[in-house]
């Protein structure tokens, strides 16, 4: 992949980055008070991958046209950056232990993580196809 296409990518991610942050905010302030923890922990989950899908689709034809495997590539690259992210914010700035950040990685609770990874994975690609560049 061009630099081009790596540096659009981290843009998005960043775009991607803040409506996480903005999501954990309604989960905190919102959902939970108003749902409960767990529909809470799920509408946010469900609201957040809405999010990553819908970056994902504006922003297929900003690419242009690539091939399949490129948007496979942007997939793994968002996901590298949200798993880094997480491990290394979570760790080294808020000073979770590493058990409690693995916690996330389950489905305890409404805890729905693992599926908005998966949806931040393939979500590149599916708009690539749904926009018809790629």
């Amino acid at each position: 992949m061009t630099f081009r296409i790596w540096a659009k990518s981290l843009v998005l991610w960043l775009v991607i980055l803040v409506l996480a942050m903005l999501n954990g905010a309604l989960r905190e302030k919102v959902l939970i008070p108003a749902l409960g923890s767990f529909a809470g922990l799920v509408g946010s989950g469900v609201v957040l991958s809405i999010c990553v899908f819908l970056v994902a689709l504006c922003a297929a034809p900003w690419y242009g046209r690539l091939p399949r495997r490129q948007w496979w590539l942007i997939g793994m690259f968002w996901l590298l950056l949200t798993v880094g992210f997480e491990f290394g914010f979570g760790h080294f700035v808020q000073r979770e232990p590493w058990s409690g950040l693995l916690e996330a990685y389950t489905f305890q609770g409404g805890n729905i993580w693992p599926l908005v990874l998966v949806v931040t994975l393939v979500s590149p690609r599916l708009a690539a196809r749904l926009r018809g560049v790629g």
